[in-house]
């Protein structure tokens, strides 16, 4: 089989006129793994030639564009989810901010655009009723994602974030969230893992506030805060929160949680450290276990 000669257009993307046998089976090759191409068109043989062509001047040009497309993404960077995320500079669809103790990230009513990354501090979820009634629903730290509702068609924050001490926030835009999640496996996992820890977290909490007293709701809930029963190392350490913040948590009064907080201390569970820091001992467990 012959082909044209090397001024034959239908040949102009193929690095010369004559193609070698290694060339020809190089482009079968691709045909393979690229199914979606049309399969060889036959070409006339141009006038004094036999034989027939196996490809037009269009697939050989979008031939040659996916691999180049595809040689573009072997050579690009993998992505790491945890450099992303403890990013600071701005980028697409993403800023970062810092947020004052008692400042309001979002509240609740507001639109839902967005998804917040913890890099630093501790954020509180708080819900108000009709009746002005206010519960905590969750204390988040570094590491956390929180407004991820956006993603399943929440228009409008069902709870108030609130920093409780100096925060670095990251938002992300909810397209830019949608792409990551598509186009970035690893980045997906670590999201999926949050939301799976998350909807645990929720669980764990309704079957305590449902079958424990409010001694036991207190005592979880500082453990939890100090990283007892979390992966890595605890923190005995923590920042301290207002007893009023705690009562909201555990569903009790503030004189309730005075009350626990100092038989907690006589027994030797926590101590008073300083007036910012509280240090919860292991031992606390012990009434959580208690019957």
């Amino acid at each position: 089989m012959t082909y044209g000669p090397k001024t034959d257009t239908q040949y102009r993307f193929s690095l010369g006129g004559r193609l070698s046998a290694a060339q020809k089976q190089d482009l079968r090759v691709k045909r393979q793994i690229l199914h979606f191409m049309r399969p060889p068109i036959p070409r006339p043989a141009s006038p004094g030639q036999s034989g027939l062509g196996f490809a037009t001047d269009l697939q050989f040009g979008v031939l040659r564009a996916l691999e180049y497309v595809m040689l573009q993404a072997n050579d690009r960077p993998s992505f790491d989810p945890k450099v992303f995320l403890s990013l600071s500079k701005v980028g697409e669809g993403r800023t970062t901010a810092s947020y004052d103790k008692s400042q309001v990230v979002f509240a609740q009513g507001d639109p839902a655009n967005a998804i917040f990354y913890l890099q630093k501090g501790r954020v509180k979820l708080t819900v108000v009723s009709h009746h002005g009634k206010e519960a905590v629903v969750a204390i988040l730290g570094t590491g956390d994602f929180f407004g991820e509702g956006c993603l399943a068609h929440q228009a409008f924050r069902m709870a108030t974030a609130t920093a409780i001490d100096g925060c670095a926030i990251m938002r992300l835009e909810k397209g830019r969230m949608m792409r990551l999640l598509h186009d970035e496996p690893a980045f997906s996992e670590v999201f999926v893992a949050h939301l799976l820890s998350r909807s645990i977290r929720v669980e764990e909490d309704l079957v305590d506030q449902l079958f424990n007293s409010s001694e036991k709701r207190l005592a979880r809930v500082l453990l939890l805060l100090a990283h007892f029963g979390k992966e890595g190392q605890p923190e005995p350490v923590i920042a301290r929160i207002s007893q009023e913040t705690l009562a909201e948590m555990i569903g009790t009064t503030r004189s309730r949680v005075s009350f626990f907080m100092n038989k907690f201390r006589r027994l030797g569970f926590v101590n008073y450290n300083s007036k910012e820091h509280l240090e919860v001992h292991s031992s606390l467990l012990n009434v959580v276990l208690h019957d």
